[in-house]
């Protein structure tokens, strides 16, 4: 049994590729791991509010000290958190927009980074250290051109920095599982050839 947690961040609906490739990962991980439990987390259903100065604030005042606005401000990020710190399985959908990740999911990303909650500073110049411990993920892409290979590679800024944040925060990246070339040869080929990837452990 595993607590999984799955983030979508693509605005499209039926016609999104990562969306359904999302869905085959998750089938296949229910099929392996019976019982498991299942959170969705749509950021695009329920758009994520961009930081502003008033969540800021929150973030760095003592719940003790925090006024009415502030623990208002603050919830979206608890509760994301809370979600994240009861998951043992993450699975991060991430549609290449513009070379990256939707702002959506990066909007999330920044409510979810929180320091002596979700990763503490060392020191010494090194990077910080993930807390939410014991926990996994798979990476969900999608693009119109080849970038796990060949000349576009270098320009594939979704799965580096996913790796990188989730690793930031304390959790391992099992595997990448990507629609890809979808420009070159059409969207349902290129879910096919993702889909016929997809092995969970």
């Amino acid at each position: 049994m595993k607590k999984v947690l799955h983030l979508i961040s693509s605005p499209r609906t039926e016609a999104s590729v990562s969306r359904q490739l999302g869905s085959v990962v998750i089938g296949k991980l229910l099929e392996k791991y019976p019982g498991s439990s299942l959170k969705v987390r749509d950021l695009a259903a329920s758009p994520v509010p961009h930081l502003d100065e008033i969540h800021i604030q929150s973030f760095f005042t003592p719940v003790e000290n925090r006024s009415p606005e502030q623990e208002k401000a603050i919830r979206y990020s608890e509760e994301a958190i809370a979600e994240l710190q009861e998951a043992d399985l993450v699975i991060v959908e991430a549609p290449m927009y513009n070379f990256t990740i939707p702002s959506t999911l990066k909007a999330y990303f920044d409510h979810i980074a929180r320091a002596g909650i979700t990763f503490r500073y060392v020191g010494n110049g090194h990077l910080p250290e993930g807390l939410l411990k014991n926990k996994e993920a798979y990476i969900i892409t999608s693009s119109g051109g080849i970038y796990s290979e060949g000349v576009l590679k270098p320009y594939d800024f979704v799965e580096p920095y996913l790796r990188f944040f989730l690793n930031l925060v304390g959790i391992k990246v099992i595997d990448v599982f990507r629609a890809e070339g979808q420009a070159a040869v059409g969207a349902e080929a290129a879910l096919q050839k993702g889909v016929e990837g997809v092995v969970v452990l």
